[in-house]
């Protein structure tokens, strides 16, 4: 498995004969590069002009016209009116059920089209540091010799890997868009802020192999976007920690130029279309770091406890009112477990999983700290991150609760408070030569 989802990986700096010929005689794969570059420049000259490492326009374009043979591009008007109405009841269910207010001032029946048109920009942030940290890796890692041989060809190099992106990223919208069934359904913030948005098209298929009433569904569906959308809109520190840990999980990728050489060999310039089998070929598989791993954990444990939350209260809000509650809770923790080719994609395209591997036990940890502290508690640990639980706390959350008991009950954060303040004491106490050496 290769250290980037991209499929560029570093060369071997040790190589004395890195950007030789061969001495069989074979021709140098640098070479090989130069000319399917040539070839391509043409095609290339008359591509979007969108710049970056990553042609969304591009993207934009192949998922849309991917999508318009599956599902229409415009919800009819009585979709509108039963997300509408399904939202509404569903604020109305989930208002006993927690402290956190409704988080949506606008909703929204989306078409597939309307979900990648709006969540475009949220995957711009997510991809651009990937797409970015290989083109200037592997670049940079180059020899000064090649580099001066390159000249120009090098902007071309990244005209090539952004059209190369950009078409990978629209199949990958493409594929996402024909599934998710709300805006939050990956656990990610994807769209505007404060908008509930639901997908009837896709909810309608979801719905197809379950044996419940779609109305059943959808009010169903429309709790979890709405529980979703009152932790977005009421923790703020929530979205930028979800986000940022997928950033970061970028900025460790470490990239492997040998890739490139083999990706020379295997495209062909009079056909465009094995550049994109190129791409989907398994040196596009990544390899975690430490460093990628070590981000991947705090992601996944973010994740299995934002859907364990929402698992928890809508589970409260719905369970005596839907005969199929039960039922379509399990659905939905099956599906966000294991994943789907979509999250696949995403996995590839991204070079992570976005799956709550824990969300049972942390469905477990939010009921027995409302059980045993009650909800205000419960939804008071989201004040600030360091009151969450952690991975750790997750295997022993006994533990945890019996902690969370030796702070008042209604008011979880006061002992952080407490402590801020002892150390902002204590720093104060310092004599000044203490607090010069703490500045070095």
């Amino acid at each position: 498995m290769n250290e980037f989802p991209f499929g560029f990986n570093m060369p071997n700096p040790d190589d004395p004969d890195r950007g030789k010929q061969g001495g069989d005689g074979q021709e140098n794969p640098f070479d090989q590069l130069g000319q399917m570059l040539s070839q391509l420049g043409q095609m290339m000259s008359q591509a979007s002009t969108s710049s970056g490492p990553v042609n969304y326009d591009l993207a934009k374009q192949i998922a849309v016209q991917k999508l318009a043979g599956q599902i229409g591009f415009t919800a009819p008007a009585e979709a509108h009116t039963a997300v509408t109405d399904a939202v509404h009841l569903a604020e109305m269910w989930l208002d006993p059920v927690t402290t956190l207010p409704a988080g949506a001032t606008s909703t929204k029946a989306w078409t597939a089209k309307d979900w990648v048109e709006h969540t475009l920009p949220t995957w711009q942030r997510l991809c651009d540091p990937v797409a970015k940290r290989m083109a200037g890796a592997w670049v940079e890692a180059l020899p000064a010799e090649a580099k001066a041989q390159a000249g120009p060809l090098l902007a071309m190099v990244g005209q090539m890997g952004g059209m190369a992106f950009g078409s990978q990223l629209g199949n990958a919208l493409a594929q996402l868009g024909s599934e998710v069934l709300t805006v939050t359904d990956i656990g990610l913030p994807l769209g505007p802020d404060a908008t509930a948005a639901l997908l009837p098209a896709n909810i309608e298929e979801f719905t197809k192999g379950l044996e419940r009433p779609a109305s059943e569904v959808m009010v169903f569906i429309a709790a979890r976007e709405a529980a979703h959308q009152r932790l977005f809109a009421h923790v703020p520190w929530l979205r930028q920690r979800l986000l940022g840990a997928v950033e970061e999980f970028a900025n460790g990728i470490k990239v492997d130029i040998s890739a490139l050489e083999e990706l020379a060999t295997q495209v062909d310039p009079a056909n465009p279309a094995t550049i994109e089998q190129a791409m989907q070929s398994g040196m596009l598989e990544p390899k975690t770091t430490p460093e990628q791993q070590a981000a991947l954990a705090r992601l996944e444990t973010l994740l299995a406890l934002v859907e364990g939350w929402v698992d928890l209260v809508v589970g409260e809000a719905v369970t005596d009112r839907l005969p199929g509650a039960d039922a379509l809770r399990e659905t939905m923790r099956r599906r966000r477990a294991s994943g789907g080719p979509a999250e696949q994609t995403f996995a590839t395209l991204v070079g992570l999983e976005l799956r709550p591997r824990r969300l049972r036990a942390a469905t477990a940890l939010w009921r027995m700290i409302t059980d045993q502290h009650g909800m205000t508690t419960r939804d008071g640990l989201w004040a600030h991150p360091d009151l969450m639980p952690t991975a750790e706390d997750l295997d022993e959350p006994i533990d945890f609760t019996q902690r969370l008991g030796a702070t008042p009950a209604d008011d979880p954060i006061a002992q952080l408070e407490r402590t801020e303040q002892s150390e902002r004491a204590a720093d104060e106490d310092k004599p000044e030569e203490d607090k010069t050496g703490d500045d070095k």
